[in-house]
């Protein structure tokens, strides 16, 4: 079998791909709707549109993949994983970004779609991170812990972005893309550690 075939399915990337499916149609079905940012210190009237939000769910689901049932052995390989850990990200987010281009089809504006990628990749690379950091079951841990606060804390009293809250900031905003870059190349560049307790495979 082909070895980027024999690992996609030894993680379970065909079941995650269909997930996050059904997630890009919900959000196709609603491209119209917008999600209000409700930060607790000032009173704002922000919203971002639901295409932005899903990225989040996308690298929820998607990081899921970053599990190994087969963690010992692919420590131990004599052949480098290392290679193959970095093609599963850059698939991981072209399928992300092909998802995130979904709700174009119901009018969804480019400059939404540019922002949704942007985040699409950003969110995957703390996926990841959070990987490596905590343990694969732990994945989903950055993304939501930090798209968390950006809801409750992310818009300043001038109805503005702060400057770390890079996932509700439009396209054309630089830094956004700047951070979320930097996410994106820690993570492809980041060395795996030794397998923990949680990511052993059974004897």
């Amino acid at each position: 079998m082909n070895p980027v075939a024999a690992l996609a399915r030894s993680r379970n990337v065909p079941r995650a791909a269909a997930g996050s499916l059904l997630v890009a149609l919900a959000a196709t079905a609603f491209t119209s709707v917008r999600v209000d940012v409700p930060d607790f210190r000032y009173l704002v009237d922000f919203s971002v549109p639901v295409a932005a939000v899903a990225p989040v769910a996308y690298a929820v689901v998607l990081g899921t993949t970053v599990h190994s049932p087969m963690a010992d052995l692919e420590h131990t390989a004599a052949q480098p994983m290392g290679a193959y850990r970095r093609v599963h990200l850059v698939a991981l987010t072209l399928l992300a970004v092909v998802l995130s281009a979904l709700p174009m089809a119901a009018g969804l504006p480019f400059e939404v779609f540019a922002a949704s990628a942007r985040n699409a990749a950003g969110y995957l690379g703390l996926a990841v991170i959070s990987a490596r950091l905590f343990g694969s079951g732990l994945a989903w841990l950055l993304p939501l812990g930090t798209f968390g606060p950006t809801l409750l804390l992310g818009v300043g009293e001038d109805n503005v972005p702060e400057w770390w809250a890079w996932s509700i900031e439009t396209a054309s905003r630089p830094s956004a893309l700047l951070i979320a870059a930097v996410l994106w190349l820690t993570a492809l560049v980041l060395p795996p550690g030794p397998p923990r307790a949680e990511d052993r495979a059974e004897a």
